[in-house]
């Protein structure tokens, strides 16, 4: 698989993975399945492997680091910190506020490092910004761990593109985190445009609608009962119903291609900008396998406007998260 750039120096697999659904958000799976998938994933060349302490919490960054104990040298790792985490509680329920303070990145940095059994981070995220911290302290400290060999490259995770031009003022950030799909366009607007002009590389995370664009979720009975995505207003009856008819024109488009509509989905992020790597997450070993062939599809211009039009930004019924969570998204 070629590479592609997070800024000038950090080369990844021009598809990542997010590992995040593997123990945390969707339900989990047993650990010897996520980690022959993340195996399989290193022999395709999706190397770009995307977690963060708050996934568990910790869970998911110890699952990283067992599955690429021995293989270390053929993987780039990325992790994010910037959550308050509660001893108390299980899942989501731990993440109690937002805490991007020079010590906590610090702690978190170290602890982190231990999990992930790693001596070197290879890209840092914040993970939310966190308003009560003005940003040049966070990344402060951040470039600190950089300086000190702990971290080698720094990114923002939801930041908004003044945020970006503040941080990146104080030290080069490698990559902005934000979800970026058919489904979810407000990148567009103001981060994307930032990023080309700086030279900072793009990371889209749910690229395929937190599932949706695969055609494979048809009603909210098809999610299990802990499933993150209940607790989601796209995922609402009443929304799934509205939307099944954008599907149906994605999925007609695919057959047509010759391929999937997770594929024709990833097809259309990638074809957006050699600086932008979806990471879409894969607990199967053929969700990923399918999500990797994506790479050798090959859309023109026209194919890739006429997909616009039939899923217009403004037709899109439900927001891609609750109130308070967006809340959290910087502004």
């Amino acid at each position: 698989m070629d590479d592609r750039h997070l800024g000038p120096d950090l080369a990844v697999s021009a598809l990542g993975l997010g590992c995040m659904g593997m123990s945390f958000a969707y339900g989990g799976q047993p650990e010897a399945e996520s980690i022959r998938t993340l195996h399989r994933a290193i022999e395709l060349g999706v190397t770009f492997l995307d977690t963060a302490e708050v996934y568990g919490p910790y869970e998911n960054e110890e699952l990283v680091g067992r599955a690429i104990k021995g293989m270390r040298e053929r993987v780039v790792i990325a992790t994010k910190f910037g959550f308050k985490i509660s001893d108390q509680g299980s899942g989501t329920e731990r993440m109690i506020g937002l805490d991007s303070r020079p010590e906590h990145v610090r702690a978190v940095c170290e602890a982190s490092l231990k999990r992930l059994g790693v001596d070197v981070i290879d890209l840092f995220y914040q993970h939310r910004v966190d308003p009560a911290v003005p940003i040049e302290e966070t990344v402060g400290a951040m470039a600190d761990l950089v300086r000190a060999g702990k971290v080698r490259a720094l990114g923002l995770s939801e930041a908004s593109a003044a945020t970006i031009r503040r941080a990146h003022a104080v030290h080069p950030i490698a990559a902005v985190q934000s979800e970026y799909s058919l489904w979810s366009r407000e990148p567009e607007a103001e981060v994307l445009p930032t990023c080309r002009e700086l030279g900072i590389g793009f990371v889209s995370y749910s690229p395929l609608g937190r599932g949706l664009l695969t055609g494979s979720i048809r009603d909210r009975e098809s999610l299990g009962a802990d499933d993150f995505r209940r607790t989601l207003p796209r995922f609402e009856a009443a929304n799934l119903s509205a939307n099944r008819p954008l599907l149906h024109v994605l999925e007609t488009m695919a057959t047509e291609k010759g391929i999937t509509p997770a594929q024709l989905a990833l097809a259309w992020i990638l074809h957006q900008g050699d600086f932008i790597v979806p990471i879409p997450g894969a607990r199967k070993i053929r969700h990923l396998e399918e999500n990797a062939a994506a790479v050798a599809v090959t859309l023109s211009n026209e194919d890739a406007s006429a997909i616009e039009r039939s899923m217009p930004k403004d037709a899109i019924s439900g927001g891609r998260y609750t109130a308070n969570a967006l809340a959290l998204v910087d502004g």
